[in-house]
């Protein structure tokens, strides 16, 4: 690109927050603009303009609250303890028409479709090496740091084979070998830290903390992209990469977390590495599954809001971009591409 687009929502500082419901006493009802979130312990009233989403955990939000979300645009998402989406909440679709025709008809053309894919699949694929270099880069120890740059420069041959795939079952072939590779680089980069070792990526359940804390802040990113899409006027079933129509499944945003993973990974990473996450924040259950503890589910989202608020440079955007901003700008950029404004869809990127 020649000239930084202006995406609306991406520049300035975060003036707006999540509300996090993580306990089962938790009530949270609207009154006079503001929510009233009640715990056992203290009343917080909340000005309704000061948040953007309440993500529910456990306890209860009344309808009133609901709809008054509703009206104001704030996402309601209702996520297992674990961080699986159960149901998000938006108001009436933003955008137009024809911006939903033009992306249902980009999703039912199979060259339009997979053309999206490749990309959504190729930024997977980079930033997955890049991660790879930066934690390279962070280690300690000096073998198995050159073994990390060893992977990442493996990773990011893959690109090139993302290029030339013709559908997606060569797609899910090639991020299947990089994950392979990739995951194997993640349990080195963990190894030998607070007793946090990663063993291989296993979602139902996960089997040790970090793949908890990874399955859970997934969600948290899933969320964030499907109200990106409500926001602006794509319809979130309807995926290019997760093309398989199934009912609830948000596929386009399923789509545009791939893009995020890697970023979240490092996030949980750096919060293993920091010590800022313990095995103390995770219990095990006698099925050999592992979940946060209450106290635990707390830390990491002080943590995770924390990170949100990083600033990370958007190649496209050509200035930096704050990181919850990033699945609006993403869902900008792709309605830009459905109307014809760009010649394809600019995933999203991490520089080294």
């Amino acid at each position: 690109m020649t000239e930084p687009l202006d995406v609306a929502g991406t520049d300035g500082g975060r003036t707006r927050n999540t509300v996090y419901s993580t306990e089962y006493q938790t009530r949270i009802k609207y009154k006079k603009g503001s929510l009233v979130v009640s715990t056992l312990e203290q009343d917080r009233r909340i000005p309704l303009e000061a948040v953007d989403a309440v993500v529910m955990f456990a306890g209860h939000i009344t309808t009133d609250a609901i709809a008054e979300c509703v009206r104001r645009k704030v996402r309601v998402s209702v996520l297992t303890r674990g961080g699986k989406i159960r149901f998000i909440v938006g108001g009436p679709i933003a955008g137009n028409v024809h911006l939903r025709a033009a992306h249902h008809a980009a999703a039912s053309d199979e060259i339009a479709a997979i053309g999206a894919a490749r990309l959504i699949v190729a930024a997977k694929v980079r930033n997955s090496a890049t991660v790879l270099r930066r934690w390279a880069y962070d280690h300690p120890d000096s073998g198995t740091s050159a073994q990390l740059r060893d992977r990442s420069d493996q990773v990011l041959r893959r690109v090139d084979r993302v290029a030339s795939a013709d559908d997606r079952d060569v797609l899910r072939g090639i991020e299947g070998d990089t994950a392979r590779i990739y995951f194997n680089g993640l349990a080195e980069a963990l190894a030998g830290f607070n007793g946090m070792g990663f063993s291989g990526r296993s979602r139902r359940p996960p089997r040790d903390p970090a793949n908890a804390a990874m399955s859970f802040c997934y969600g948290l990113v899933t969320s964030e992209t499907a109200g990106a899409c409500d926001a602006v006027g794509l319809d979130p079933q309807v995926g290019f990469l997760h093309q398989a129509l199934r009912a609830g499944r948000p596929s386009l945003a399923l789509d545009l977390t791939e893009e995020l993973r890697a970023l979240t990974d490092r996030f949980v990473v750096s919060s293993i590495r920091r010590g800022q996450i313990t095995p103390e924040h995770f219990t095990e259950t006698p099925g050999g599954a592992f979940y946060l503890t209450d106290e635990g589910r707390r830390c990491l989202l002080g943590l995770w809001e924390d990170h949100k608020n990083i600033a990370l440079n958007h190649g496209v955007l050509g200035r930096p971009v704050q990181r919850w901003a990033i699945p609006t700008a993403q869902t900008t950029l792709m309605a830009r591409w459905l109307r014809g404004d760009l010649p394809g869809y600019p995933p999203f990127l991490l520089e080294d």
